[in-house]
């Protein structure tokens, strides 16, 4: 699977809370920036943090294998080992989690490593992993 980057732009209450987030927990490089938005690269995709004053957390959810997955989320499919070298580092940090690090469909096909958070402006993202990536679309 031979993939290109991606490009998202989230709103963020405060650009500096955020920033220091996403460096803390996902230590990103910086790209452009100014005084309402900042590049990041966010595992080699193109992430952007806008400024959006006045903004309110309002967070939705739906029920997926019994646990409430915040919608919408953003997040990145990440190899095994990488996986849980950052469930492990957000864990150091105390990140509290909305659905903790855990394995879906254990030994069935589409195995995956999933779990969910939130950055100081509501934004939910998931970090993924397949034991296989071929099964990244299995059915």
């Amino acid at each position: 699977m031979n993939l290109t980057p991606f490009h998202v732009a989230i709103p963020v209450r405060n650009l500096k809370e955020a920033y220091d987030f996403y460096i803390k927990c996902f230590n990103c490089d910086t790209g452009r920036t100014s005084d309402h938005w900042i590049d990041l690269n966010f595992y080699g995709h193109q992430f952007v943090l806008h400024l959006k004053e006045g903004m309110q957390i309002e967070n939705h959810h739906n029920a997926v294998d019994g646990k409430a997955v915040p919608v919408p989320h953003y997040g990145v499919v990440l190899d095994w080992d990488v996986w849980q070298q950052l469930a492990d580092h957000l864990k150091s940090l105390q990140i509290e989690f909305v659905i903790e690090p855990y394995i879906r469909f254990e030994g069935q096909v589409g195995e995956q490593a999933t779990m969910f958070l939130l950055d100081p402006s509501g934004n939910a993202l998931e970090f993924k992993s397949f034991k296989n990536i071929d099964q990244l679309f299995a059915k």
